[in-house]
């Protein structure tokens, strides 16, 4: 695949600064973690602040022996009473990212849509297998509908959400949510998730640029996220959404992706399986993106339209 004669102009000219050998280097994972966190400081600590939207750090119990999982809970600041609420997870592959990470984008939404943003700081692999991660994440949701009131959130209107491995993960929760049948969930917003670790889809053989998240990061994160349980065919639903026999039941979803992401095909693949078990369900392609294209060059015209139909689609979700 020619990335750049398919790339969109703004996006392409945001890719040039890139360097050639990338970014990520998973043979040190806590330097990755370090570069990471870095650069997300970099693309965004000379952008304005976003005003008017509180903060608070605060700590879910996952089970005896297991530390509490952190989580920051986002609301509007000119808002009081109850709010329809998106538990958030951030990207990284299941092995990085925070919620630092993603702190600016929660904020945006919470500004956007007027809802509260709870975001989870979830265990990360190798060193925490699946099903570590997405236990976190099922704790959060409890924690969230057991807690409503002192919260402030309506917990009838409760989406969850996230972008790559985060994607994935609010994508397993929906599906872990509707099997243990003990928390209600209103919505996926899934941002080019990471949801297939068996990457024999076309679009998972196209994108091998190192600049990008190519199919040997793919590769090294999906075997760390699930360890021994990824031997074999049996890889857990919970794990890899894309393995689920069963869709019927699953909130109503919205996925987005860009043409030149290696998740593309199996992105649309689940899009359309949704719909076919009667699951509402609305799928963008954004023609000429790659993987998490709205957050290296956000002031590309398609980056901000993504942002906007992504919280516009959310908005509307937390309001029926």
């Amino acid at each position: 695949m020619n990335l750049m004669e398919r790339m969109d102009p703004d996006l392409a000219a945001g890719f040039q600064g890139f360097p050639d050998e990338g970014v990520l280097n998973f043979e040190d994972i806590e330097a990755t973690r370090r570069m990471a966190d870095e650069m997300m400081v970099g693309m965004t600590g000379e952008l304005p602040p976003i005003e008017d939207v509180t903060a608070d750090d605060q700590s879910v119990p996952v089970e005896e022996g297991v530390p509490h999982v952190p989580v920051r809970v986002y609301r509007p600041a000119d808002r009081s009473g109850r709010l329809p609420a998106l538990l958030w997870f951030h990207g990284g592959g299941y092995v990085f990212g925070s919620i630092d990470f993603d702190d600016r984008m929660s904020r945006q939404i919470v500004k956007a849509v007027g809802c509260m943003v709870v975001s989870v700081d979830y265990r990360l692999a190798p060193e925490n297998p699946f099903p570590a991660p997405i236990e976190d994440c099922y704790s959060a949701l409890k924690w969230m509908t057991e807690h409503a009131d002192e919260l402030g959130v309506e917990k009838t209107r409760i989406a969850v959400g996230g972008a790559s491995a985060g994607g994935g993960l609010a994508a397993g929760l929906a599906l872990l949510a509707r099997d243990r049948a003990e928390v209600n969930i209103t919505f996926q917003l899934l941002i080019y998730p990471m949801i297939d670790d068996r990457n024999n889809t076309p679009s998972s053989h196209a994108v091998t640029d190192p600049r990008l998240w190519s199919r040997d990061k793919n590769i090294f994160c999906w075997q760390a996220y699930l360890g021994q349980s990824g031997k074999g065919n049996n890889v857990s639903p919970y794990g890899a959404a894309s393995r689920a026999v069963e869709l019927a039941g699953l909130p109503p979803a919205y996925i987005a992706v860009g043409e030149l992401d290696l998740f593309l095909d199996e992105n649309i693949e689940y899009a359309q399986r949704l719909m076919q078990a009667d699951v509402s369900t609305e799928l963008h392609v954004y023609p000429g993106a790659f993987h998490g294209f709205d957050g290296f060059v956000p002031d590309a015209g398609i980056s901000k339209r993504f942002t906007a139909e992504r919280d516009q689609a959310l908005k509307y979700a937390l309001r029926r």
